[in-house]
Order: C-alpha cells, then sequence, then structure tokens
C-alpha cells in the first residue's frame, strides 16, 4: 500500500475493479477508500454510523486523501439529503439486511425474510440507484451467475448516471462490466489491465474446461 500512498490512483472512469488474491489488499483498499468519502467501513451510508462496532479509522484510512470532483465536494459539504453514497461490504452485509429493512433512509423491503442474494438484489436496487459514490467489497459473495450479471447492468447504467463505483471483487462476471477501469493488485504492487489478462480470468478458463488438470493436485 505504499506504493498508493506515495503515487496516489486516479479514477479514471465511472466503474473501476480492484482484482486480486485473498491477502492482496484490495479489501484494506477499498475499506480505506470508503472513509475517505466519509462512508463507514462497517458498511452503509453517509454519516450515519449505524451499529459500527469500532468507530476509529483503519490504518490506511487514516492516511489516504480523496481528491473529489466538484460534484463530489458539493454531495459531501451540502446537506445530509443531498450525500448520496454507499458501502457494501461482504462481512457486514447479511446483517445489514437483516437489521434495516423498514429503517429511514433505508429500503422498506423486510430483506430479513428474503434469501441472502434477494436481499443483496433489494440493496443495490434501493439504495445504489443515482449519482453518487458506491464502494463495494466483494458484493458477488451472496450472488448467482444470474443476479451477477444483473449487478453488472446497474453498474454499467449508474457509470452513464455519473456516479463513480469502485468494487474489489474475485468474480469474472463482474470484472467484465463494459467500460470499466480493472486494476490488478498483487505482490507487483497495482497496474491497469485489460480483462482477458487477468489471472482470475485465465485460471477460470483452465479450470472450466479441464477441473481434473486443478483437482488432481488438491485430491488424492
Amino acid at each position: 500500500m505504499a506504493e498508493l500512498v506515495d503515487e496516489g490512483l486516479r479514477f479514471e472512469v465511472p466503474v473501476t475493479f480492484f482484482v486480486g488474491d485473498n491477502g492482496s489488499g484490495k479489501s484494506t483498499l477499498v475499506e480505506a477508500i470508503a472513509e475517505g468519502f466519509r462512508l463507514d467501513s462497517y458498511g452503509g451510508r453517509l454519516a450515519a454510523k449505524r451499529g459500527r462496532p469500532n468507530a476509529t479509522k483503519t490504518p490506511l484510512g487514516e492516511v489516504l486523501t480523496l481528491e473529489t470532483t466538484a460534484a463530489g465536494s458539493r454531495m459531501l459539504g451540502g446537506p445530509r439529503s443531498r450525500k448520496q453514497g454507499f458501502f457494501l461490504r461482504a462481512e457486514t452485509a447479511f446483517q445489514m439486511t437483516e437489521n434495516l429493512g423498514g429503517v429511514p433512509g433505508y429500503w422498506e423491503d423486510n430483506t430479513a425474510a428474503m434469501s441472502h442474494g434477494e436481499g443483496f438484489l433489494t440493496v443495490f436496487r434501493e439504495m445504489i440507484n443515482k449519482p453518487g459514490f458506491y464502494v463495494m467489497d466483494e458484493p458477488e459473495a451472496a450472488l448467482s451467475f444470474t443476479s451477477c450479471l444483473r449487478l453488472v447492468a446497474l453498474m454499467h447504467e449508474l457509470g452513464k448516471t455519473g456516479a463513480q463505483v469502485v468494487c474489489a471483487t474475485h468474480s469474472p462476471i463482474l470484472a467484465a462490466t463494459p467500460g470499466a477501469d480493472i486494476i490488478e493488485v498483487g505482490d507487483r504492487g497495482f497496474r491497469r489491465i485489460k480483462w482477458d489478462e487477468l489471472e482470475l480470468v485465465d485460471h477460470w478458463r483452465r479450470y472450466l474446461a479441464s477441473p481434473d488438470s486443478y483437482l488432481r493436485h488438491i485430491i488424492s
């Protein structure tokens, strides 16, 4: 992360993906980015920190600063009614879907009675639906193949409205969102890369073509 602090990173298109293996730091990064826009790193909206057990910032969030556009600055500086942003974090999203249905400022549907996937899609539909700053950490966690495609469509349409979406993912489906910028995070630091050059995509292609070529190494 020292590279990020020293050199910075510019979001060049409306939808940006961070892709990397477990432990690469992509979730730490999107968490700090959410904090930089005053989103609750526990997951949720701007301003209110409903249910967050620890109000302190993450170490990276303490040193990371976001330079916003004029529209972003107006959003942060204006009344709460104009603050449009949301952080969906897979680790806490299940709890949010169980506890926030019907709470003013969130969604009316009873997501506690839905499957996890249906609850996630309700959150996307109700909270990530207009120009704003949206950060997501592995949103594919509860989604089927078809639901992932629906999220791709949502992110693509959001990009047309002037929204900014930043997402950490393991999903080759999400990373294929048309027009998205893909940043691979790993031992070599950060690098912008095309979808079909991702190690993630290469591994999935080879696994689906020949599962045995992978499984024989882990199953005796």
